[in-house]
């Protein structure tokens, strides 16, 4: 394709990584990778602990040893989901929202299959979940409330400190999907009232694929659903107990968690007001070109987030992606996002195109591609 491509998938994966990132990984290929336990862990860079924390920096953690390394965030979501049923023998009530992803939804809906616990689905209002909604569908036996803190359709971003301090109060394990927002949405986590909080690397932090992890406030609510080798404590057949041990285990992906640390480097450096200012731009190109277009339905014209989702009349949003790409060079995604529930309030569960740029997209990028989208539109509509 001679067309230069526009990458408006970052919402999924963001790319390109920035020039650090990749050298910070190229460097550490040059010599071994440190390993507890082994004569390697005299290196002069522990990539593992250093990362660690670093992240415990960005989301202002004390102890770092309270962030947890996995492949992802729906890697964590479950560790945490299925560790927490394990660790609570009677069966209990869970809370999640419509505007969930399969990595919450699938999780819950397997243990409420397995008689575990039952599930209630709050819904959204407009594109925020009401903390008074969450409120009345508190039961005497709910022990669990799993939200995500974005919206990867409508951008929206929620009130968890509203709705954690209510469930402080009730000792209501709060979890909070952070997959979108991480990177985008400043979190202090030594305030928020949030009992676990998961990340992805391979979104806004700029990490590479198969990176991620989750804080954890009390390590005795959740029980460990993995057990290997950690290098610590070799002799017993039970998992440690020690964090971050209880929750690690195995050879951890060295490369990505260096490239981890490299992205939230760059975040660091960058500045969170010069990413918050760009972000907000480089959506409002978008909102403005389709504000008058009748052609063009946006689900969110006020997002938090840089997620634009919308369908052309009259034109599946597949073949539109699919036009998208092929004529225009421009990258997006289509469909329902992993996320069914939201859609099938918004649409009918027919899904959307959407639009998600990331701080190294440029203006210029953002105006061609929104002028594409209200071609094709123009074409389906002239025809």
């Amino acid at each position: 394709m001679d067309t230069p491509v526009i990458y408006l998938n970052n919402a999924a994966t963001s790319w390109p990584k920035p020039p650090e990132v990749i050298e910070a990984v190229n460097e550490s290929f040059r010599q071994p990778f440190n390993e507890s336990g082994r004569s390697t862990s005299q290196l002069p860079t522990d990539y593992l602990n250093t990362t660690r924390e670093a992240v415990a920096g960005f989301f202002r953690v004390q102890d770092p040893d309270h962030i947890i390394f996995t492949a992802n965030a729906t890697d964590s979501l479950n560790t945490l989901i299925h560790g927490f049923a394990m660790k609570t023998p009677e069966s209990f009530h869970v809370l999640m929202t419509d505007l969930d992803h399969n990595s919450v939804i699938r999780p819950l809906r397997t243990l409420e299959q397995a008689g575990r616990c039952s599930v209630s689905m709050v819904p959204s209002s407009g594109s925020h979940i009401n903390p008074e909604s969450m409120e009345s569908a508190i039961r005497k036996d709910t022990r669990l409330v799993v939200m995500a803190h974005g919206s990867n359709v409508l951008g929206s971003v929620q009130d968890i400190t509203g709705i954690g301090r209510y469930l402080q109060e009730r000792n209501i394990f709060f979890m909070v999907d952070g997959a979108q927002t991480a990177g985008l949405v400043p979190v202090d986590l030594r305030t928020a009232p949030v009992d676990a909080f998961v990340f992805t690397g391979h979104k806004y932090l700029f990490g590479f694929p198969g990176t991620g992890g989750f804080f954890i406030r009390d390590p005795t609510r959740i029980s460990p659903s993995r057990q290997g080798g950690t290098g610590t404590f070799s002799k017993s057949p039970f998992q440690p107990m020690d964090l971050p041990e209880k929750f690690e285990t195995g050879t951890p992906n060295y490369p990505g968690i260096i490239s981890l640390g490299a992205g939230i480097r760059y975040l660091e450096k960058t500045g969170a007001m010069a990413i918050e200012r760009k972000m907000r731009d480089l959506t409002a190109v978008f909102m403005n070109a389709f504000a008058d277009d009748e052609n063009i339905i946006v689900y969110n014209k006020n997002p938090g987030l840089p997620v634009i989702s919308l369908n052309i009349r009259d034109l599946p949003n597949e073949d539109a992606g699919f036009i998208l790409r092929e004529m225009y060079g421009v990258i997006c995604r289509t469909g329902l996002h992993c996320a069914p529930l939201i859609h099938d309030r918004i649409n009918g569960g027919v899904g959307s195109l959407r639009l998600s740029p990331s701080y190294l997209n440029t203006h210029e990028e953002c105006v061609t591609a929104a002028e594409a989208v209200r071609d094709v539109a123009d074409r389906v509509h002239c025809s």
